[in-house]
This record gives structure tokens, C-alpha cells and sequence, in this order.
């Protein structure tokens, strides 16, 4: 039986190959995108899950509090302290390690010296959570020892060549420290959360020339290490999380916090699942940018839609040759076969046509997989797919698609009554015909939805990159700055100074295009007394050329100044912060006595408004200050150029970095591209956009050409008798083209109100954001029309050329 409806599907696809391969081409390509995005979620709900204990290993973050439950900071990292403390006081966690990322690392050996950004300090316990095999060393010992070091094969091979590396030795900051090799570890897999390149040992961090073992038991200011808690198996973690703030009003007191307040309603600890970092973690001060759970259902989304799309072709050119297999359907029925039979020969022909999209769609996304890397920045594989929980479902997945397709055409024709089929009495009915138009428009709406999300996000890409920033980005080197060259700066700058295409250098805490996460306790004058303010007021410190390098405007007052000896205990503010300190105007600001950090000064000047983070992000009130003397906050150095000879400005910093910092690597990087970077995801989303609503409306434009093509050969001798009437190819092919156009304009009716629902909640991720235009409905509708009518013309314009005698002879 199954040997015959597979012999009788065979015959049908070459009895009609046009319509067939329309079919198979359009299920291909809604099969090849469903198996591309299914590779990309998989990889995606993949991190971290590489660790043999992922289930039951837990980050631990911290919630900053500027007023009863108003979170003013949650960041992904915490304070050395409480590793340990957490540990003792909760017995049933099994481990704990902790991370400190070193940002940009210097290490020389012998006469190579390499600039290195993937390198942290780990503790001896980091190996026993992170399952990540060792080449050589001992996994539990090779970062126990103060100033021992584990790297990467390509980092150790880039030292030291063929050679061992273990107890061979390399010096860290400008040989200040001599750290020996004693592991060597393999990369961490493309779908983990972090990616070091070198571990040093976190026992070094006691060396109070590094950070100083005080430090890490009592010093809950800086949160920058990273603590990883592995429970039992199936631990009940809600148990902990429940006496975290007994926890904290226990273990933390926080500096010039009032009496009345409990540590708990000024900071909180909270516990999160290691396997939901990359997906539903998006923290201040994340390890590295993280994935988003909204693209893998968005992208989910869009590949049901373009299957659903190639389905629908399918049913839609099924029921329309209808009329075609009318005698067939009749003449089995004669002969004795039931209903059931002629609906598993349908859909047993439905499933072979979708087995050969299938086996199609497997060799296109393999040849397309390098591509979609490319354009998305990942490292995707078809071995993702090669596993039975994910490959049984592909398998299956003909079975499904041929049945969603072919159900309907196949309950439909074996409907058929065979007595009128035989006397030639059948004709498709109106139920039929408007069922196809409702498909029709189906396909047309997901079509312009598509479109409209495409225009929308390159809208948005194009709104952030024309906004005024409120400083000048262009032509603007920054780079680590290193605080060893603190002595002899001056002399730095004034050198580099004397090259005219240089125009100004300044250093800063941070830089534009990064977080502002850096905060301390203010007071404002009220009353008579100093008075804690209940608003987060940023900070970041900067010397006195750092407003002037990046062409900020001051709203009032003056920048800092070398001729006032004062200003290392006065504040410049931004007009956020004038606002929110409730002083009105940027003139009244001045003068105002304002303490931040426990150091009393007045406001000396307020500058105008800028971007310093993402358009994501709000403005928010900043403070501007310089370091006390003899001390140093600078971590960045930004050096503004005058453009007309890019190559040799740089080419001259370089010369004198080395002169002044011969142990330091020259690395920068231009500040518009950095900002560039904030906006990859979406950058990646519009190009992802683009590229599905092109095929979505290939899809449908290609079933519509089939649908035409039926139709129109249906039609013929309409189309013979209204040519010898008199009537004109313009007016056939308007004509022939209408009641298809009405189901285009029909499909926009119903996209629109849609597309806008959903772009306006996209367009809330940034806080700075377009209105969507009626002009963008427009063109996204013209759009569909000018393709549909110029599909449909290709054959219409073929019918109304034809010689009406050839269709009229038969008459």
C-alpha cells in the first residue's frame, strides 16, 4: 500500500514539475531557515551547560539601594569578602571560587613583550567548578602558589613557541612581578559565559603591591570579583537566598550608613543559576556581553512563520489543481477506495515532497552556516544538530510539515463526488476559493510585518548614529592608561602636544561609550547642615583637560583649573544632576556646598548634558572630579587628533608612548567605534531582519506566481473572448491582477496594527528612541504591492499576449 502511494506521488510530481518544484523550493527554504535559527537557539540555550555540574552552580550578585526598594545598581560581581564569609556561614555549599579579571595585562618573556585582555586571578577551587580539561598541571594545584600562572595553548605556544612552558617564567607590569607557568588549560568552549586566556593565582592578590590581603577579608567597597557557589546536587537554593539578609546584616557594616538602617535595605546579595547568565543576565559589569532571550523567541518566532509561509504555498497550490486530479480522485473512488486511502495517498505525497526539502534544506544550511557566522558573530555548528533529542525531531519534522500542508487538500479532494467528477459536472467551490485567499493573506501579512521590522530597526540605527552626543567623538584615540607614568606626565603630554596634529589629551576614571557604575555617598547644604541626597549621583574622575578633549559645553560656571589650587575639593555637575539636586538652573548650581565621598566642596561649574552611556540608557546625574594630590583614579587616557594625517598623529603617539612606557604594549582604539559596539545587536538584528523578510516575501511572491499561473490558465478563454472584444493588455492584466492585489492590500490592513504593537515594544530597550512614521506602513505596503503585482504581471502579461485563436478554436 504505501509502496503504491509512493509509486503514485513520484508519477504526480512529474506529471507536474512546475508546480512541484515550486513546492519543493519554497519548502526548502523555509526548512533551511528553520534549521539555521534552530542551530542558533540551541547554541544559545547551550551555555555554560559544557560544566559537569551546571545545575547546581550559582553566581552571586549585589543590589545597591539609593532608597527604599529603589535599585539604583545591580551588578554581576561582588566584594572579596564574602566568599568566604558565605561559606562559612552556609555549610551546605560544597565549594566556592572567585574571579578577578585584570583588564589589560603586560607580560613579557625574555625580549617578547605582549599586551594580553583576557587575563583574571583565579583561586585554586576555579578548575573544580568549571569543567574545562587541563593539558598540563594539576588541576587542583597549579593555582594555589602565589605568582603561578595557567594559560591557553595559542597563549603559551605565542611565548614560548615549541618549547615547555611549565616553570618557565614571565613578568607581569613592567617587571614588577615574575609569575611561574604551572598550567596549561584548554580554551573555554565558544558557549561559556567568560573566556579567559590566563589565570593567575588569586593567592597573589595578598601582595599588598597588588591589592593586599586586608583587602580582600574587610574591603566591601569594590565589587569587581566574581564568586561562583556549587551546592549539592538538587539543593534546595531558595533555603540560602531566604537568609541572605540576616546574612548581610550580620557580616557587612557599610561606612556612614545611619543607625536606623539595616544593611539589607541599603544592599542586597542575590543568587543566580550559572546556566541563565547568557541568556537572562544583562547586569551592570557583566564578565562579557551576554545573549537575550527576546532574540532566540524573536528569531523563533520567524522561523515558524517562514515554514508556516512554505506551508501554506503548498496548500494553497494543492487545492487550486484541484480541478486537475478531479477524474483521479473520481475514478478511485469507482473502482473502491475509500475515503481514508485517498487522504494517506495526499498526505503521503505532502511527506515525500517535504523528505526532499529536508534533505535539500541539510546541504544549504551547511553551505549557508560559514555566512550566518559572519553576519551574526558566532560560531555556530551543524554538530549542534547531530544529537538524538535534536535529530529524531528534524527527522520527524517532514511528518508534521506534510501533514499541517496536506491535510487540508487532502480532506478537501477526497471529498470529491465521483459522479459529478466523471460527468464533468465539478467545480471548485466558493469555500475552497476563499480558504485559498485567506491563506493568501496570511502569508502577505507575516510578509509586510517583516518588512516593516526591517525599516523600523535600520530607522533606529540610523537615529542613533546622526544624535548629537553632546561631545565630539570623531577623531578620538583612547587607551589604558598606565599609572606608572603618573611622575613624568606632564612631560608626556607637553610632548605630544608639540605635534600639530594633535589637539588636546586628558585622562579619566572612564570613558564615554562605557557604564557609569562608579558611586560614592553626597550631601547637599539644607537647612543649615549637610544632608545625604536621595538621588544616585554618578561619578568619574578627571584631570583638568579631560572636558576640553572631548568638546563638552559648560552650562555655567568654569572646567577645572591648574591656576585654583582648590578645585581637587570642588565638583563640576551635569544638568541631570542640576535638576535632580532640585536646584533649578544651572546658574543657581554654583557655589552650592555638595560633599561626595565624604569630602565638602562647591559646585563649580555645570556642564551641559551628554551622552556617556548608550542611547539605551537615560542621562543621569554625574559629578565630575580630580584625584587629591598625589594620587591617581585615571584609568583612561583619551588623546583628541585633528584628522588630516590619521596615520602619522598615530604613528607619533606611538614613538612617544614608547619613549615614556617602553615595558607597555601601544594599544588604542577610536571612540566612535566603540559606540559603534553598543549597538552590534541590533546592527545584527536589522541584517537578520532584512535577510528573513526578503525570503518570507520570496516565499509567498513564489506561491503567488504559482497561483497565478493556475489561475490564469483556468481563465484563458476569458481572456481570448475579452482580446477580441477589444479589450487592451493593460486592461487584461489589471484585470487578471485585481482580485490578488485586494488580498496584498487586505494582508496590510491586518499587518500593520500588529508590526506596530511589536516594534514599539522593541524600540523600548532604548531610551532614546524614533516615533514610528505613518510613512514607514506606507512603504512597507507599497512595497508588497509592487512585488505581488509585479509576480502576478509576469504571467498575466504572458496570458493577454497570447493569440486569442488558439485559446477560442476549440469553441
Amino acid at each position: 500500500m504505501i509502496k503504491n502511494y509512493l509509486k503514485s506521488a513520484l508519477r504526480n510530481i512529474k506529471r507536474h514539475p512546475f508546480i512541484s518544484f515550486i513546492n519543493i523550493f519554497g519548502l526548502t527554504v523555509g526548512l533551511t531557515c528553520c534549521l539555521l535559527i534552530l542551530t542558533y537557539i540551541i547554541n544559545e540555550r547551550s551555555y555554560d551547560k559544557f560544566n559537569k555540574n551546571a545545575n547546581d552552580i550559582y553566581r552571586v550578585t549585589r543590589i545597591f539601594y539609593s532608597g527604599p526598594g529603589v535599585e539604583s545598581l545591580h551588578l554581576s560581581s561582588i566584594a572579596p569578602p564574602f566568599g568566604p564569609l558565605l561559606q562559612n556561614a552556609f555549610p551546605d555549599i560544597k565549594e566556592i571560587t572567585r574571579l578577578l579579571p585584570n583588564g589589560t595585562a603586560s607580560l613579557r618573556y625574555n625580549d617578547k613583550l605582549f599586551s594580553e585582555k583576557k587575563s583574571a586571578f583565579a583561586d585554586e577551587h576555579f578548575f573544580n567548578l568549571f569543567t574545562v580539561p587541563i593539558i598540563k598541571g594539576d588541576r587542583h594545584k597549579a593555582l594555589l602558589e602565589p605568582y603561578s600562572i595557567m594559560m591557553t595553548e595559542a597563549v603559551a605556544h605565542k611565548y614560548f613557541e615549541n618549547q615547555d612552558p611549565i616553570n618557565k617564567t614571565v613578568i607581569l607590569d613592567n617587571n614588577k612581578h615574575a609569575f611561574k607557568v604551572t598550567g596549561i588549560f584548554a580554551p573555554f568552549p565558544a558557549n561559556a559565559h567568560m573566556h579567559p586566556d590566563i589565570l593567575m593565582s588569586f593567592n597573589t592578590l595578598k601582595d599588598s603591591d597588588i591589592y593586599g590581603e586586608k583587602n580582600l577579608q574587610t574591603n566591601f567597597g569594590n565589587n569587581a570579583f566574581y564568586t561562583y557557589l556549587l551546592f549539592p546536587k538538587d539543593y534546595n537554593v531558595e533555603r540560602v537566598k531566604a537568609q541572605l539578609p540576616d546574612f548581610l546584616d550580620k557580616y557587612v557594616h557599610l561606612p556612614g550608613m545611619p543607625s536606623n538602617i539595616k544593611t539589607h535595605q541599603a544592599t542586597k546579595l542575590e543568587i543566580q543559576k550559572l546556566t541563565d547568565i547568557h541568556l537572562l543576565s544583562h547586569l551592570d559589569d557583566e564578565i562579557e556581553e551576554n545573549g537575550d532571550v527576546q532574540s532566540v523567541y524573536i528569531f523563533s518566532a520567524i522561523a515558524l512563520f517562514i515554514l508556516l509561509i512554505a506551508c501554506i504555498n503548498y496548500m494553497n497550490l494543492s487545492t487550486a489543481r484541484s480541478v486537475l486530479r478531479a477524474r483521479e480522485i473520481g475514478i478511485r473512488k469507482v473502482v473502491g477506495a475509500m475515503r481514508k486511502e485517498i487522504i494517506s495517498q495526499f498526505l503521503s505525497e505532502s511527506v515525500l515532497i517535504n523528505c526532499m526539502a529536508l534533505i535539500l534544506a541539510f546541504f544549504c544550511t551547511i553551505l549557508l552556516l560559514p555566512f550566518v557566522n559572519t553576519i551574526s558573530n558566532q560560531s555556530l555548528s551543524l554538530n549542534s544538530l547531530l544529537h538524538w533529542q535534536i535529530i529524531l525531531p528534524i527527522l520527524a519534522l517532514p511528518v508534521i510539515t506534510g501533514i499541517i500542508s496536506g491535510i487540508y487538500p487532502a480532506i478537501f479532494m477526497s471529498s470529491f463526488k465521483p459522479v459529478k467528477v466523471l460527468k464533468g459536472l465539478f467545480k471548485t467551490g466558493t469555500a475552497n476559493i476563499s480558504f485559498r485567499k485567506v491563506l493568501v493573506v496570511l502569508q502577505f501579512s507575516i510578509s509586510i510585518i517583516l518588512i516593516v521590522a526591517t525599516i523600523v530597526v535600520y530607522q533606529q540605527l540610523r537615529y542613533i548614529e546622526n544624535k548629537a552626543l553632546g561631545f565630539n567623538k570623531d577623531h578620538l584615540l583612547t587607551m589604558q592608561y598606565d599609572r606608572s607614568l603618573n611622575p613624568q606626565y606632564e612631560s608626556f603630554r607637553a610632548e605630544l602636544l608639540k605635534n600639530p596634529t594633535i589637539k588636546e589629551i586628558g585622562r579619566s576614571s572612564r570613558i564615554p561609550s562605557g557604564r557609569l557604575l562608579d558611586e560614592q555617598g553626597a550631601a547637599v547644604l539644607e537647612g543649615g547642615s549637610m544632608q545625604p541626597i536621595k538621588v544616585d549621583l554618578k561619578y568619574i574622575t578627571t584631570d583638568y583637560d579631560f572636558i576640553p578633549t572631548y568638546g563638552m559645553q559648560m552650562a555655567s560656571g568654569r572646567n577645572f583649573s591648574r591656576a585654583f589650587s582648590t578645585d581637587t575639593n570642588n565638583y563640576i555637575i551635569n544638568e541631570t544632576a542640576v535638576q535632580a539636586l532640585g536646584w533649578k538652573t544651572a546658574e543657581k548650581a554654583l557655589n552650592k556646598d555638595i560633599a561626595y565621598g565624604g569630602v565638602k566642596g562647591k559646585v563649580i561649574g555645570v556642564v551641559k548634558d551628554f551622552h556617556f552611556e548608550s542611547l539605551h540608557q537615560t542621562i543621569i546625574p554625574l559629578l565630575f572630579e580630580l584625584p587629591a594630590p598625589r594620587q591617581s583614579y585615571y584609568n583612561r587616557l583619551s588623546i583628541k587628533i585633528n584628522g588630516n594625517d590619521v596615520k602619522s598623529s598615530i604613528s607619533a603617539i606611538q614613538n612617544i608612548w614608547r619613549k615614556y612606557l617602553p615595558e607597555t604594549p601601544f594599544e588604542f582604539s577610536f571612540l566612535d567605534e566603540k559606540f559603534a559596539q553598543l549597538y552590534n545587536k541590533e546592527q545584527q538584528q536589522g541584517y537578520l531582519f532584512t535577510i528573513f523578510s526578503c525570503i518570507a516575501i520570496f516565499i509567498a511572491c513564489l506561491g503567488l506566481f504559482g497561483l497565478s499561473a493556475f489561475t490564469i490558465t483556468q481563465r484563458v478563454k476569458e481572456i481570448g473572448v475579452r482580446k477580441v472584444l477589444g479589450a487592451s493588455v493593460s486592461a487584461i492584466v489589471i484585470e487578471l491582477s485585481r482580485d490578488f492585489l485586494k488580498l496584498v492590500f487586505i494582508s496590510a490592513v491586518i499587518a500593520f496594527p500588529i508590526a506596530w504593537y511589536w516594534m514599539n515594544k522593541w524600540l523600548l530597550v532604548f531610551a532614546f528612541r524614533i516615533n514610528i512614521a505613518w510613512w514607514v506602513f506606507a512603504v512597507a505596503g507599497l512595497i508588497s504591492l509592487i512585488i505581488a503585482f509585479a509576480t502576478i504581471s509576469i504571467q498575466s502579461v504572458k496570458a493577454a499576449l497570447a493569440n486569442p485563436v488558439k485559446s477560442l478554436r476549440s469553441e
